[in-house]
């Protein structure tokens, strides 16, 4: 199986994939955010580099995809394509950080790539306000994340929310400003108990989908 978790930055997913992997047993896909060579230069000028960045985390995660289907493992992966060309890139559009030609050409490869492969067969999304992930990015004190604007996230933010009330895979949605998984066993518990209902309930997927 392939699970998927998805939200914004400092919204605590390389956190929960860490516990998720551990708990079930599952293989970890981590996102390559420290080996991006774009991130330093694309947080300094956002309308430079937004092209090259993104360019970056579509073709890494499509080769995901790929590989996580290779492997016949389950594979829980840290953050999607989904997200990149459904919030990311129309995002720094919107902004104007990227051109009306580059984002044609970025969504014209991204549906390419849709052809080719599946849905997650679960999506775990965690939903957090813009003080909770401010205070997430904050704690963990990447240099390159110190210059991120407010409304950067903010525009992330409600992307993520109207991605989410459309997206027609098996979902599962955390309140990450209330469900403290990282720090309180019981609301861990909160999050493997959607997951087991899920999964291995009275109609797990695979009869949902019969």
């Amino acid at each position: 199986m392939h699970i998927a978790i998805a939200g914004n930055i400092g919204s605590g997913k390389t956190t929960l994939t860490r516990m998720l992997a551990k708990r079930y047993g599952w293989t970890p896909r981590f996102e390559s955010i420290d080996n991006n060579p774009y991130m330093d230069d694309f947080y300094a000028d956002m309308e430079r580099w937004s092209f090259n960045v993104q360019i970056y985390f579509l073709n890494k995660r499509f080769k995901d995809i790929v590989d996580i289907h290779k492997s016949g493992e389950t594979v829980i992966q840290d953050r999607t394509i989904f997200e990149d060309a459904r919030i990311f890139a129309p995002n720094l559009h919107e902004m104007g950080m990227m051109s009306d030609r580059d984002f044609d050409n970025y969504q014209d490869l991204f549906e390419l790539m849709m052809s080719l492969v599946s849905l997650p067969d679960l999506m775990i999304y965690i939903r957090s306000s813009i003080p909770n992930i401010v205070s997430q990015i904050e704690k963990r004190g990447r240099e390159y994340e110190k210059t991120i604007r407010i409304d950067y996230l903010q525009g992330l933010n409600k992307r993520y929310e109207d991605w989410i009330k459309t997206y027609k895979g098996h979902l599962i949605i955390v309140d990450g400003d209330n469900v403290k998984f990282e720090n309180n066993p019981q609301d861990f518990q909160l999050v493997t108990d959607m997951i087991d209902a899920k999964l291995f309930g009275l109609f797990p997927l695979e009869e949902q989908e019969k």
